[in-house]
C-alpha cells in the first residue's frame, strides 16, 4: 500500500470512530466544575456540596442591562422553589467591584447567593464565560443540564427545574 492509501484509511476510521462514539455516548451533560464560591457575606461555598438538588448558576454583572431586568424574575423564582430544593448562585463577573456587587444586591434585595469571582476562576472552570448574562442549570447529580447566554424564558427554565424537583 502507498502511504496516501494507508493515511486516507487512518483518516477515515478515525472520522468513522468519532461518528460512532458521538452517535452512542450518553446524551451525557457535562458535569458542572468542582468549585468553591467566595460568597458576598464573606462565607465560602462548595459547588458540591449542593448536590442532591437542582442549582440554577447565572454569571453577571453590574453593568449588563439584561441580568438587571432578569434579577426581579430570579427572586420570584427563588422564592417559588426554595423550599422544594432550588438553589441560585449569581456569580458576579471579575470585573465587577465588590461595592457595586453589593449596593445592587442591597437595592434588589436579592435573597440567593452572591458570589465574587475577583479571580476570574468560576468564569474560566465553566468555559470561559465572557457575555452576560450566561446561565447554568445543574441537575441534582451536578451535571449541566441546560446553558444559556443571554436572558432566559422564566417559563422555560421553570418547567425544567420543576421537572428536575419532582424526580428528586
Amino acid at each position: 500500500m502507498k502511504t496516501k492509501d494507508i493515511l486516507i484509511s487512518l483518516f477515515a476510521i478515525l472520522i468513522i470512530a468519532s461518528i460512532a462514539y458521538l452517535w452512542m455516548a450518553p446524551s451525557g451533560a457535562q458535569k458542572a466544575p468542582d468549585i468553591t464560591l467566595q460568597l458576598l457575606d464573606g462565607k465560602k461555598l462548595e459547588l458540591s456540596s449542593l448536590k442532591g438538588k437542582p442549582v440554577l448558576i447565572t454569571f453577571w454583572a453590574t453593568s449588563c442591562p439584561g441580568c438587571i431586568k432578569e434579577m426581579p424574575h430570579l427572586v420570584e423564582l427563588y422564592h417559588e422553589l426554595q423550599k422544594e430544593g432550588l438553589e441560585i448562585i449569581g456569580i458576579a463577573m471579575p470585573y465587577d467591584r465588590p461595592d457595586y456587587v453589593m449596593e445592587m444586591i442591597k437595592r434588589k434585595n436579592v435573597p440567593y447567593h452572591i458570589a465574587l469571582d475577583l479571580k476570574g476562576e468560576a468564569v474560566k472552570e465553566f468555559g470561559n464565560v465572557s457575555l452576560t448574562p450566561t446561565t447554568f442549570l445543574l441537575d441534582d447529580k451536578g451535571a449541566i443540564v441546560k446553558k444559556k447566554i443571554g436572558e432566559m424564558d422564566m417559563t422555560v427554565w421553570k418547567k425544567r427545574i420543576v421537572s428536575i424537583l419532582n424526580k428528586t
